[in-house]
């Protein structure tokens, strides 16, 4: 099949978020400027550069201000937030945190999950993920949107400090296998990285 985006795919859902698979997911959490904390996975997240070491992720939500997502609300009025590694283990606790609930609702505690310190940044880590990494606020980039009544925004932030369990790392490198991260397909569809293949470039 064949069919311009402009129009529409005359498929029961749209396979644009099927095609682009596995997505990594960026379990952020931050504070709110009034020190209330915020736990949010999102989908369309993935790392940057490393040099310096860079991630982003993007969000839609309502055109209106008042309206505007927690995490990139949060992000831009603390400048700081933190990345934690969402594992299968922590399926139940991750999609629990995707709730749409008042922006005063702590989803550590929604989600049952503990909220550990960091070290570089205020904003808490998920003290069950193997690995987190403290970052801080870079820039935010409006996207264009098809709908009016929907605001695309990237929040861009540099990796300042990452923690990693010395349960995941063998002979000084990550091994995926030890602790499985979740990563989402298309639909409602997830996976799970459970199979690994080392492939050397051309010379």
């Amino acid at each position: 099949m064949f069919y311009e985006t402009k129009d529409h795919h005359g498929l029961p859902h749209s396979p644009f978020k099927s095609l682009i698979v596995p997505r990594p997911i960026g379990w952020i959490s931050s504070l709110s400027a009034d020190g209330v904390r915020n736990l949010a996975p999102f989908s369309f997240f993935n790392g940057l550069t490393d040099s310096p070491p860079m991630v982003m992720f993007a969000c839609n939500e309502p055109s209106g201000d008042a309206d505007r997502k927690d995490s990139p609300s949060n992000i831009e009025a603390t400048g700081e937030f933190v990345v934690n590694m969402a594992t299968e283990a922590l399926t139940n606790q991750m999609n629990a945190s995707s709730a749409t609930v008042p922006n005063d609702v702590d989803e550590f505690e929604l989600a049952g999950l503990t909220a550990e310190p960091s070290q570089l940044v205020k904003a808490p880590r998920v003290a069950e993920s193997p690995a987190h990494m403290e970052c801080t606020f870079l820039k935010r980039v409006d996207l264009p949107s098809s709908n009016p009544a929907q605001r695309n925004e990237m929040i861009i932030g540099q990796v300042i400090g990452i923690h990693i369990r010395d349960e995941v790392l063998v002979d000084g490198l990550v091994d995926v296998t030890k602790f499985r991260p979740l990563a989402r397909l298309g639909y409602m569809q997830y996976t799970v990285v459970e199979k690994v293949f080392t492939l050397d470039r051309p010379g």
